[in-house]
């Protein structure tokens, strides 16, 4: 279905769920996971829905992208960060110096 495939739109999709975990359950049931969507009169409640969803980035009520935050999926979608502070580690290599004081 739908609900299951990577697909670039823009594309809307209404699926009919029973209740909140049900809504949850289906947009997890991929094994993409780039971007979600949240609408919610109640904020903090779009915050706690939001948290439960698997994917790299989570839009509450039509927030557009910003850069500064990382860009990336979750599991088929890749693990990788594009964008802001992370996008740059990606492109590091860290190093343990160790004993650096030592006589």
């Amino acid at each position: 279905t739908i609900a299951r495939e990577e697909i670039f739109g823009p594309v809307l999709s209404i699926l009919p769920y029973k209740d909140e975990e049900d809504a949850i359950r289906i947009a997890n049931d991929t094994v993409y996971g780039l971007s979600g969507y949240v609408q919610s009169g109640n904020i903090d409640h779009a915050r706690k829905v939001a948290s439960r969803l698997r994917t790299g980035n989570v839009h509450l009520n039509g927030a557009g992208p910003d850069l500064n935050a990382p860009f990336g999926g979750y599991k088929q979608s890749g693990n990788g960060r594009e964008w802001g502070e992370f996008g740059f580690e990606e492109f590091l290599e860290v190093k343990a110096v160790l004993g650096f004081n030592a006589a």
